[in-house]
C-alpha cells in the first residue's frame, strides 16, 4: 500500500511541473494534517484524510483543458474517474478509494458533511484557497460562523485571518 511520502511523490509527478497546484495541495494537506491530529482523529481515519487532501484537485488540470476553468463543480464532477484511476495500483482497498473518491467529488459542497474526514478537508481547503484568493475578513467570519466545526480549524481561522 502506498504510503503518504508515497502518494504525494506520485501526485507531484502527476501535477507535470505545475507549481501552483503542488504547492496548493501540500498546504491543504498540511493544515489537513494539523487539524486531522489536534482533533484527535484515529489512525484510519487520519490517513484517510492525508490522501484526501493531497489528491483532492486532481481534476484540476482535465478542468482546465476541458472547461478553461477549475470550478469547483466541475472538479466535483470530473474527479471520481481520476481519483479511480490514479489509486489503481495503490493497494488500498476499495472502501478506502469509495470514500477518497466520495470526498473529493464533495469538497466544494459544504451542505450535508458527513463525517469528521469531509469536515476537515473542507476547513483546510479554504484555509489555503482564503490565503490564496485574498478573501477578506467577512468572507473567513461567513465560514467561521456557518461551516467551520472543528476547534483547531476554527483557531487557525481566527488566528490566521482574523486577529490582525
Amino acid at each position: 500500500m502506498l504510503t503518504i511520502p508515497q502518494l504525494t511523490e506520485k501526485m507531484i509527478a502527476f501535477s507535470a511541473g505545475n507549481t501552483a497546484d503542488i504547492h496548493h495541495f501540500l498546504c491543504v494537506w498540511a493544515y489537513a494534517k494539523t487539524i486531522g491530529e489536534a482533533e484527535g482523529l484515529d489512525e484510519k481515519t487520519q490517513f484517510l484524510l492525508e490522501a484526501t487532501a493531497i489528491l483532492h484537485d486532481i481534476s484540476c488540470p482535465l478542468c482546465r483543458e476541458k472547461y478553461g476553468n477549475t470550478d469547483g463543480k466541475h472538479q466535483e464532477a470530473e474527479s471520481p474517474r481520476l481519483v479511480r484511476d490514479f489509486l489503481a495500483d495503490s493497494g488500498f482497498d476499495a472502501e478506502l478509494i469509495d470514500r477518497i473518491s466520495y470526498l473529493i467529488a464533495h469538497h466544494h459542497t459544504v451542505t450535508g458533511i458527513d463525517g469528521m474526514d469531509y469536515q476537515i478537508l473542507i476547513e483546510a481547503d479554504f484555509l489555503v484557497n482564503a490565503a490564496e484568493k485574498g478573501l477578506g475578513k467577512e468572507a473567513v467570519a461567513h465560514f467561521l460562523e456557518n461551516v467551520a466545526k472543528t476547534d483547531c480549524g476554527r483557531r487557525l481561522l481566527q488566528s490566521v485571518f482574523l486577529d490582525k
